[in-house]
């Protein structure tokens, strides 16, 4: 039987900002505010077991030469510097100790600092990430890939993931699926996963 966590613990939490989670942001995530509170659950517990949390904020600077391809598809331009959107969003619980790190990318390991970060902290290929946040299929769904690929071993918490708008609840379903596929256990219900972080020993 899989084990919820295996070795050492870290969260990451992905991109839970304005521009997702609020109606008014440019790429607003369907259920994003629903997604807050249970983000901040388990980020209290991840810190009362010992566990570093990690928040991740897209982030490009205010004259747009940062985007890359990103903007070739169908998203409009967000997560600018100085503006409301790129704001962590209020509600979500952010501590002194917490870690928050930004990113011009999709994947939070890309051109970003985590793997070191990672390592800082005695978090190593073999250990367990709790993802939560938004967006599948991207930024959450890029950044648990590239997470896999580094031989972490990736948990996304069912009700604390949010799906970028025009997809269905079929195709959010789909995607969920994902995780499960690259590991065996990598999607996990809340209730099990909050039992788990309460019986993790660091």
């Amino acid at each position: 039987m899989v084990k919820t966590i295996e070795g050492k613990l870290a969260v990451l939490v992905i991109d839970v900002q304005n521009e997702f989670v609020d109606p008014k942001g440019s790429l607003y995530c369907e259920g994003g505010p629903d997604i807050i509170p249970q983000v901040n659950r388990i980020t209290e517990a991840a810190r009362k077991a010992g566990a570093p949390v990690i928040f991740t904020q897209e982030f490009h600077r205010k004259e747009e030469i940062d985007f890359g391809r990103e903007l070739d598809g169908a998203e409009p331009c967000h997560c600018v510097e100085g503006t409301w959107g790129v704001q962590l969003a209020p509600k979500m619980n952010v501590e002194k100790n917490d870690y928050v790190l930004t990113k011009p990318r999709y994947s939070a390991f890309l051109y970003t600092d985590l793997a070191i970060l990672l390592n800082g902290l005695g978090i190593l290929p073999g250990d367990t990430l709790i993802f939560c946040g938004v967006a599948v299929p991207l930024c959450l769904t890029l950044s648990t890939a590239d997470a896999h690929q580094r031989d972490y071993r990736v948990r996304v918490v069912d009700e604390a993931a949010a799906c970028l708008p025009g997809f269905t609840p079929e195709e959010r379903e789909g995607m969920l699926k994902t995780f499960e596929y690259m590991q065996a256990g990598g999607r996990v219900k809340m209730d099990d996963m909050m039992a788990a972080i309460a019986n993790y020993k660091k």
